[in-house]
């Protein structure tokens, strides 16, 4: 599957950002912060795959990348709104985003090439499998707006249709071999823990700043929706689990009849952009 880009630009406002989840601000923090990683996260993404190019020689492989990374660069480009519209709110969104780039920055220091392609893979499947439940569960970014709720789900679907790409390339130029299954499951150990570990760090800074009275109540409610309705963690754990299968490969899960959702979300942002243009 060959990948589209899509040059989409979603009106958010303040309003949007701020105490937006319908279960409180515990939830809503925590989708926040996974915000705050995305841009530094798409850029390495972008320099990890591209990296390989020059050794890409399948044609489809090759535009499926050039695809992949006009996709991941608007990402950034939208989350970095968000982003800018957390700062605006009086949240510290600019300091967590600089401490993400400065752990982003380490690993392209310390990490080899096939290394970092190997981070790349596991975060693209721990984002494709997420996007999944934002796509089928509603509970998910209950309380987003229309504009909150549509960025979140072109950025799901566009995951879900682009979450082979890197992949392939990991497998085109590492392989298949003991050493490179070795590297790709080891790296999916570190980065479920580094990735799940920033989020609830940047969580608890954003909560901290936060002007919202927050309670026990509120706390029991995030590990509700984390551990039982809608169960988040516990339903990622089997598609997690198979990444660590021999013969992986993210289409064995074929999800593609979600991005029938895709042009009627493309059509209906592109008509808001125009109403507000």
């Amino acid at each position: 599957m060959i990948p589209t880009r899509r040059d989409l630009h979603f009106k958010l406002g303040p309003d949007s950002v701020d105490n937006w989840h319908a279960r409180g601000n515990y939830l809503t923090h925590f989708i926040n912060a996974m915000s705050i990683s995305f841009p530094d996260g798409e850029r390495f993404f972008i320099h990890t795959v591209r990296h390989y190019r020059d050794r890409i020689t399948d044609p489809t492989l090759q535009k499926a990348v050039a695809a992949f990374i006009g996709q991941e660069a608007m990402h950034g480009r939208e989350h970095e709104d968000y982003n800018r519209l957390l700062a605006e709110v009086g949240l510290p969104a600019a300091e967590l985003a600089e401490h993400f780039r400065r752990f982003m920055g380490l690993l392209e220091q310390r990490l080899s090439p096939s290394a970092q392609l190997s981070v790349t893979i596991a975060q693209e499947h721990l984002t494709a499998i997420i996007a999944e439940l934002v796509l089928t569960d509603p509970r998910l970014i209950a309380g987003a707006d229309r504009q909150l709720s549509a960025l979140w789900r072109w950025h799901a679907l566009e995951e879900v249709e682009h979450k082979s790409v890197a992949f392939d390339v990991y497998e085109t130029v590492v392989g298949r071999g003991l050493k490179a299954y070795l590297l790709r499951t080891s790296s999916m150990l570190l980065t479920t823990a580094g990735f799940f570990g920033l989020v609830l760090f940047y969580q608890r800074k954003l909560l901290d700043a936060d002007l919202q009275p927050r309670s026990w109540k509120e706390l029991s409610r995030f590990a509700d929706f984390m551990l039982r309705a809608p169960a988040l963690l516990p339903r990622l754990a089997l598609p997690w689990v198979s990444y660590f299968r021999p013969g992986f490969h993210p289409w064995d899960h074929d999800n593609r009849h979600l991005l029938g959702q895709l042009d009627q979300l493309v059509s209906e942002t592109r008509n808001y952009e125009l109403k507000a243009a």
